[in-house]
């Protein structure tokens, strides 16, 4: 695929619509798109390359935007595989470029691929790549969300090349809404590294944006601010929206039952209520919705004196990506000895800022009236 972005700079991107999995554990329905551009001045710098899958694709975008021409750099900010992987090969073909990158960017490039850069310009964040009337400052973004990472601005266009920062899964021919896709791979890509995100943030506050150039997803244009801002929010822990998530695990539909007989009433109270069963749903999407609210409760039978494993496995996930700032409430469910609740609640203690339902609900078996008590005074508690 191939489109102008500004007058110089132009998409040579791919679409991959075959992958089913991103990094081998996040579901992509609708595939997802490796960005790779192309500024072409009295120099031509390419900006990044794309995942193997999609080499020679690739490659043929690049030459028919050249015409002719050879181009003189190839800028790389992020040496995660699925940017970098057609390296080699650009190196084939272009044997004269040089590789623009900082120290770990290099050191990177050769675990992966051997010695295969000959040429190369280290830069020191800050500094500048005169391409003729395009002036290129770089602005390194360490651990967002690799230690190489880095940003690129085009002074002339106000293009910020900016890594796999407000990217978004989805391939560019799936034409689809930005928020969703944009937020489920933000938490789960990037969210672990909120502060590293919000310094980055600060430090491209500097450059007069236009255009926002991602690694993954949609060339931004219009409405900056809004994208600008929800990363300024996702990455301070903030919710997106008040309203509680309730996500259950359940075996004979009873803990399921509770679980939706509270989103109910959450509703009946005006409270915008939304339910996942973890058994089944895709957890890189209940991971995501837990962040976007500022309430969760999980609802879990005890299971072999224990977390049912899927609840277990959706508060480890939730933890890994730095949950926080949020109140969080319990429905456990056991025929006999039932802890679910308090294993649940122990696990959360271990989170920042974090503050707690008064009672946690227990199901004994089924829901029966004491139970539908106790989740009303829940739903009243979440209501406030």
């Amino acid at each position: 695929m191939v489109f102008s972005v500004t007058e110089d700079i132009k998409y040579i991107g791919v679409d991959d619509t075959d992958i089913d999995l991103f990094e081998g554990q996040y579901k992509v329905p609708n595939g997802v798109s490796y960005n790779s551009y192309v500024l072409i001045d009295e120099k031509i710098a390419v900006f990044d390359t794309v995942d193997k899958r999609k080499t020679e694709e690739w490659l043929k975008n690049l030459a028919a935007s050249l015409n002719g021409r050879q181009p003189d750099y190839l800028i790389v900010s992020h040496v995660e595989p699925d940017h970098s992987a057609s390296i080699p090969a650009f190196l084939k073909a272009y044997p004269c470029v040089t590789v623009v990158g900082n120290e770990k960017t290099f050191l990177l490039i050769e675990r992966f691929y051997g010695n295969t850069v000959k040429n190369k310009f280290t830069v020191k964040d800050g500094e500048e790549l005169n391409l003729g009337k395009h002036k290129i400052a770089f602005a390194f973004a360490p651990m967002v969300h690799w230690p190489e990472v880095m940003t690129s601005f085009d002074k002339y266009d106000g293009v910020l090349f900016s890594a796999d920062a407000f990217g978004k899964f989805g391939a560019l021919s799936c034409n689809e809404d930005w928020l969703d896709e944009a937020m489920r791979y933000y938490i789960n890509i990037v969210g672990k590294y909120g502060n590293p995100v919000q310094g980055a943030l600060k430090k491209v506050s500097a450059f007069n944006i236009k255009i926002i150039c991602p690694l993954h997803g949609p060339v931004l244009k219009d409405n900056l601010e809004y994208y600008i801002g929800k990363y300024d929010t996702w990455s301070s822990y903030k919710p997106d929206e008040e309203g509680v998530f309730v996500a259950y695990a359940s075996v004979y539909g009873n803990t399921a039952c509770a679980a939706q007989k509270l989103a109910k009433k959450l509703k009946e109270s005006g409270v915008k209520a939304e339910v996942a069963d973890l058994n089944r749903c895709d957890l890189s999407s209940a991971v995501a919705s837990a962040f976007k609210y500022n309430k969760l409760v999980i609802a879990s039978i005890t299971y072999d004196g224990g977390i049912m494993p899927c609840a277990e496995e959706f508060i480890n996930k939730l933890k890994a990506k730095n949950y926080s700032n949020r109140t969080v409430g319990f429905i456990q469910n056991g025929s006999w000895a039932p802890i679910s609740a308090k294993l649940m609640r122990t696990a959360f203690e271990g989170f920042k800022s974090i503050s707690f339902c008064a009672e946690a609900v227990t199901v004994n078996s089924a829901l029966d009236k004491a139970a539908e008590v106790r989740l009303s005074a829940l739903a009243a508690e979440l209501s406030k």
